[in-house]
């Protein structure tokens, strides 16, 4: 049976407001440490890595004392640009991938389509503004926006129900690592690139 090469990347981004060192592989099995200052940010990226069956380390040095916004976009960026690498030219890819995930009272959808064209809807009507774990709420969907961009994915990401911060932002990861994992995910039918036009 066809498999892929070894689908690992090494992305390292230092700016005047942000130092990261990140490093995933998108057929691992959600080791690594995840630190980035910003003790929820770091909980939703263990998340990230378990659901999304990725080995994932991330060493984020922030600007944090002006908020956790600079670190938490810029770490999605890079961890696009990671999976953007290790993705390689898509062959094999299943490219689609969707997920339905309820946490206690909240429930959130993601859609990701490994398209090779960066698009981000994240709509969650619920989530009041507030802070928690030093993570400002809004930042889900900075952070989903900057890694759509990273990767060059067209993401959709919604909360559908909640009243708890945590639990809705923490549905919105877990759907977005399952969805992740699934479009990632190679497809044993599929020997090359899944578009009409011949590349993502």
């Amino acid at each position: 049976m066809w498999a892929p090469m070894a689908r690992k990347a090494s992305v390292t981004r230092t700016t005047g407001e942000t130092d990261i060192t990140l490093s995933v592989d998108l057929d691992g099995s959600g080791a690594g440490s995840r630190t980035t200052g910003v003790g929820f940010f770091d909980h939703m990226l263990d998340l990230l890595a378990r659901h999304g069956l990725l080995d994932l380390d991330v060493v984020t040095k922030g600007d944090t004392q002006t908020g956790s916004h600079h670190t938490v976009e810029d770490t999605g960026i890079v961890l696009g640009q990671a999976v953007a690498e290790a993705l390689g030219d898509r062959s094999g890819i299943t490219r689609y991938g969707h997920a339905m995930i309820p946490m206690d009272e909240a429930l959130a959808r993601c859609a990701i389509d490994l398209s090779g064209r960066p698009f981000a809807v994240v709509t969650t009507p619920q989530l009041v503004p507030g802070v928690t774990g030093g993570f400002e709420h809004e930042l889900l969907e900075e952070f989903v926006r900057a890694f759509a961009f990273g990767a060059r994915a067209t993401i959709h990401v919604e909360s559908l129900a909640g009243t708890n911060a945590h639990h809705i932002i923490e549905a919105g990861f877990k759907a977005l690592a399952r969805a992740l994992r699934m479009a990632v995910a190679i497809d044993p039918r599929e020997h090359g690139i899944p578009s009409t036009k011949g590349s993502l």
